[in-house]
């Protein structure tokens, strides 16, 4: 039987600031919960507000393990003004910069899962550069552009342990799509060509891949 969320999580899920359809926060959580049976830390690479950050969140407290999420919360280029995806209401109102933070540990506090969570508030390749430990999950929903997906997939893909999983979101093959989803695509097929990892299921634009070898 596939792990689901619990009522109140995923309706927490569907009130919280964010993108993902439930399709594929159904999809996420099933695979946290799979790979925290490594005991090991599951981990997230853009947060915005939270959304997907509770589901990660509560699969590690059944688990017994830690969730964390990585983003510098002041947007992705999307995310931007002007741009289809920008919500004025994350917008500091004294420095007129995105600032998703203070919605971010709403969404966790609302939730009851801020004890699950530790929050690296930074760049993906700066916290990825000081990073050791290996982790059950990696899960890439991070910028859109070739430089930010391309970074967060060469700081977080080798830290997946074997056997666990590295998902990508936001993947779309259609070439109309570039830049909303070509270059999480071309991360996805970067990690099925590296022979490090395999494909085990797609759900709308989440891919999830297990790591079943070495060279990344």
């Amino acid at each position: 039987m596939t792990a689901a969320p619990k009522p109140e999580i995923l309706a927490a899920f569907e009130a919280a600031k964010g993108f993902m359809p439930v399709d594929e926060g159904l999809a996420l959580y099933a695979a946290a919960a799979e790979a925290a049976r490594l005991g090991l830390p599951l981990l997230e690479v853009g947060t915005y507000c939270g959304r997907s950050t509770l589901l990660l969140a509560d699969a590690a407290r059944e688990a017994g393990v830690t969730a964390l999420t990585v983003d510098h919360h002041r947007g992705s280029e999307e995310q931007q003004p002007g741009w289809d995806y920008h919500d004025p209401g994350t917008v500091d109102p004294e420095l007129g910069l995105m600032d998703t933070l203070p919605t971010f540990r709403r969404t966790l506090h609302r939730a009851g899962l801020e004890d699950h969570v530790v929050a690296l508030v930074g760049r993906s390749p700066v916290v990825a550069a000081l990073w050791s430990t290996s982790l059950a999950l990696v899960f890439i929903d991070g910028g859109h552009t070739d430089e930010h997906a391309t970074a967060d997939y060469e700081g977080w893909a080798p830290r997946v342990a074997p056997g666990g999983l590295l998902l990508v979101h936001d993947v779309f093959p259609d070439p109309q799509d570039e830049f909303t989803g070509q270059a999480p695509y071309r991360v996805y097929l970067r990690a099925l060509a590296s022979g490090a990892f395999t494909e085990v299921s797609v759900t709308g634009s989440l891919r999830v891949l297990r790591r079943t070898g070495t060279g990344i």
